[in-house]
């Protein structure tokens, strides 16, 4: 995993406050040899940091964006739909796609996150063999199946 202040190219930008769900993903991603270049966040605001370049990330170009974000909705500091917002209204960072990675099955929050632009929508699975196994799917079709545009 990267250090704070990274300017390392980043494949994949992982936004969870949970540390247990966050050490799931982790592992799952390096099963696949996927999270060699993964980069944590806790909260949104960090999250907003890193991908804007603000902060402790300063040193970072909004064009040195992530191939994929995971992004969970529930974050302190700023929600992960203000990031989602965020996101997809800036003409720089539009395109990365964002899968929502998340405990809520709110009717309320899938329609919210597809207007907002959202990739996916994902509930997590409660189970831990099929948490590893959402997240190695969802990372093997978005890093190395799905085509982006350059």
């Amino acid at each position: 995993m990267n250090s704070p202040t990274t300017t390392e190219p980043v494949d994949l930008l992982l936004i969870e406050d949970q540390p247990s769900d966050a050490e799931l993903a982790l592992r799952a991603l390096r099963e696949l040899e996927l999270g060699s270049r993964v980069q944590l966040v806790e909260d949104g605001a960090e999250a907003l940091d890193f991908i804007f370049g603000r902060a402790d990330y300063a040193s970072r170009s909004p064009s040195d964006a992530p191939d994929l974000i995971l992004l969970d909705l529930k974050l302190p500091k700023v929600s992960g739909h203000e990031v989602l917002r965020a996101l997809k209204s800036d003409k720089r960072t539009r395109a990365i796609p964002v899968i929502v990675l998340t405990s809520s099955k709110e009717n309320e929050d899938v329609r919210q996150c597809y207007e907002l632009g959202v990739n996916s929508y994902v509930v997590k699975p409660v189970d831990f063999g099929r948490f590893t196994e959402t997240v190695q799917r969802v990372g093997s079709y978005w890093l190395e199946t799905n085509e982006r545009p350059a």
